[in-house]
Parts: C-alpha cells; structure tokens; sequence
C-alpha cells in the first residue's frame, strides 16, 4: 500500500488542474488506476485522498460491517457516494472537481499533506493554522512515539 509523506504546495490553474506531487505520483505507480481517488474530508476542510489499493482495503473492511447496519449505511453513503476518481494527465495533474475545491475552500494554491496511507488537500492558510494546532494539542496531551517504531 502506498505512504505519503512531506507537504507539498502547488498552483491550482484557471482550469482546476493542480499537479499531485511527484513523490505521491510515484507512489501510487503500479496501480491498477492511475490517478487518486478522493473525498471531501469528514472532519476537515480538506479532501481526503489515497489510492485504488486503499479503497479496495476499505472496500473490503465494509465487507465485515453488517449489509443494511446503520454503520454500513453511513460510512459507504459518507465515502463512496461523494468519492472521485481523478485520473492523471500526461503531466502528472488531476482536474479538481468544484465540488471538492469548494469543500476545502481550495483557490489559487493547494497544499497535499501526507498522512501515511492516505493524504489531504487543503487551502494553504488552513493547513498551517490546523496543523500549528493539532501540535498544540499533542503537547498539551503528552503524545509520543513507541521508541522502536511500535514492535517488540
């Protein structure tokens, strides 16, 4: 499966193409879609994004959730309904759907943030207030990392 790492900002042009970074680009490579698919972002402003293989593992997750439970319903009616394949282009673009631009308040310039398996875009400015605050929050909370990177 794919990892995300770094913050990236990029141009949105007048069309709304926006370049995926290069090292996201590379990736998602050998996947069986070439593009991302994305989302409007539960939490955030933001678009939520991964590849064809993470939404296959989601896919299959929501397989073990009972059909017609209200948690089934409501997390394939909050990610499936509004996801968006977004192809590549010969240079390496996505066309950012209005619907998703609008979510995320997402104008001339758009940051891609990593977030492991998956990653986001956001309005420059927002993304820096929200991680600015999310690290407030992990002070404040004492977070740490297993030292050994989580095994034994």
């Amino acid at each position: 499966m794919a990892v995300f790492i770094d913050t990236f900002i990029n141009k949105v042009d007048r069309k709304g193409r926006v370049s995926v970074p290069a090292p996201y680009r590379a990736a998602l490579v050998g996947q069986l879609f070439q593009g991302i698919v994305a989302f409007p972002s539960f939490k955030h402003p933001a678009i939520q994004c991964q590849g064809m293989d993470w939404m296959t593992a989601f896919t299959e997750t929501m397989n073990k959730v009972d059909l017609f439970s209200d948690e089934h319903d409501d997390l394939t009616a909050s990610v499936f309904a509004d996801a968006k394949q977004l192809a590549f282009d010969g240079e390496g673009r996505i066309m950012l759907p209005e619907i998703l631009a609008q979510h995320a308040a997402i104008g001339e310039a758009a940051a891609f943030v990593g977030r492991g398996h998956t990653f986001e875009i956001w309005q420059p400015e927002a993304l820096e207030a929200y991680k600015a605050e999310a690290r407030k929050r992990a002070l404040e909370k004492g977070r740490t990392l297993p030292g050994n990177g989580g095994g034994k």
